[in-house]
């Protein structure tokens, strides 16, 4: 059996003419938005959401081009561009009936998560990003021999042809790399959830691609133009990291509160899959964060 959501429900919903997102909605309250990463689905939320459910309404969407959502073909730079994957969640939230949410996510969900935070912020009343550096920033600050934990950015980035021929070759052992050198605690990765995970991918790796490619171009212009017109997210934001801003040589802190003046910065003892590794912490946190009021006014 498929793992699922304990209690959600899933539907398919429409968020462009040729796009639909498959998503697990539960609970009930005012709504939160949770966005997947790299390389899970929306199942990497089971704890969280369930905790969440209890009094908000819980939004868990597959990302075009993973999971069971649509996978458009990577017809034009835009596609999948983080700004493109940002509308769809707002168009989703609306569909939905909710035309302000707060917002979560993780790894590449953050980066669309932080992207929403930007392009729509009169729709996203909190902003949750784990585990990630804005998408101009992490470029900035891989360098030398510590950029090596990152050579999927770099394959990833190359033009069509070549990084998806060589994924496809061996996606499970590919794909099942980051779950096993990622995870600080295998126990949080049942079997059942790794397979799920590594079947998703499987059959999703133009898409993958795709989204990885966007991020070392059209995602990099978006944030680079924004950064030269001083836009910043205007809402409260929450950032969970591990450690690693000092293993890397950086003040993660520091590179988060140039965009996200209302900030604050949490170290989770855990690992890269801190929602599925440390589920009461992260649940504790969003929930520290839903609490906070900030001053909702649009960045010039």
């Amino acid at each position: 059996m498929t793992p699922a959501i304990a209690g959600f429900a899933e539907h398919r919903i429409r968020v462009t003419p040729d796009v639909s997102l498959n998503v697990a909605v539960g609970g009930g309250g005012d709504p939160i938005v949770l966005l997947h990463g790299f390389p899970q689905t929306h199942l990497m939320w089971r704890h969280v959401a369930a905790d969440l459910a209890a009094d908000h309404t819980v939004i868990c969407p597959d990302l075009r081009g993973y999971g069971a959502s649509d996978k458009p073909a990577e017809t034009g730079r835009d596609v999948y561009s983080k700004r493109t994957m940002a509308a769809d969640v707002v168009a989703l939230a609306g569909a939905l009936g909710h035309e302000r949410f707060a917002l979560a996510g993780h790894d590449r969900g953050a980066l669309v998560a932080f992207r929403a935070g930007l392009d729509h912020p009169d729709a996203v009343s909190h902003l949750a990003c784990l585990d990630v550096l804005p998408t101009l920033d992490m470029w900035g600050v891989m360098h030398g021999v510590s950029a090596a934990v990152g050579f999927h950015l770099y394959l990833m980035a190359q033009p069509p042809g070549l990084p998806e021929r060589l994924i496809s070759a061996a996606p499970d052992a590919f794909f099942g790399h980051f779950l096993d050198v990622w995870t600080a605690d295998p126990s949080a990765l049942p079997a059942d959830v790794r397979a799920a995970y590594l079947d998703a991918c499987r059959s999703a790796v133009p898409s993958i691609v795709a989204d990885y490619r966007a991020s070392a171009g059209v995602d990099v212009e978006h944030d680079r133009a924004d950064r030269a017109a001083g836009r910043r997210l205007v809402m409260p934001v929450t950032v969970l990291a591990q450690d690693w801003g000092a293993a890397l040589g950086f003040d993660a802190a520091a590179v988060w509160r140039a965009w996200a003046p209302d900030l604050d910065h949490v170290i989770l003892d855990a690992g890269h899959f801190m929602a599925e590794q440390a589920p009461d912490d992260t649940a504790a946190a969003l929930r520290n964060l839903l609490t906070r009021r900030g001053d909702h006014r649009r960045a010039s």
